[in-house]
């Protein structure tokens, strides 16, 4: 990725996207070497990390939104962090689909 992109904490949920997409055509193109197609395939899992990490974010907020307006108390740190590990392990599993 060139130096002047935005880094993961800049880069909004669409952008990435439409980068992931562009990469995608790219490598399905067989047109690049074999150099070029592993600095796309790197951006790319760097790309999908920024995305779960946005879409993490925004799923723990709807959760939030949810139970702070049906009255329900927010679950301590602990119980999200046993939810953690099921999580990566899919998002493991979704990153290998999607490349």
């Amino acid at each position: 990725m060139p130096k002047n992109e935005p880094t993961g904490a800049e880069i909004s949920f669409e952008t990435a996207m439409e980068r992931l997409e562009k990469i995608v055509e790219e490598m399905e193109s067989s047109k690049l070497p074999l150099e070029e197609l592993l600095l796309r395939y790197e951006e790319g899992i760097r790309l999908v990390g920024v995305c779960n990490q946005q879409l993490a974010g925004a799923e723990n907020r709807i959760e939030t939104l949810n139970r702070a307006a049906n009255g329900r108390p927010q679950p301590s740190g602990a119980a999200n962090a046993q939810d953690t590990p099921k999580d990566s392990n899919k998002t493991k599993n979704e990153e290998i689909r999607l490349f």
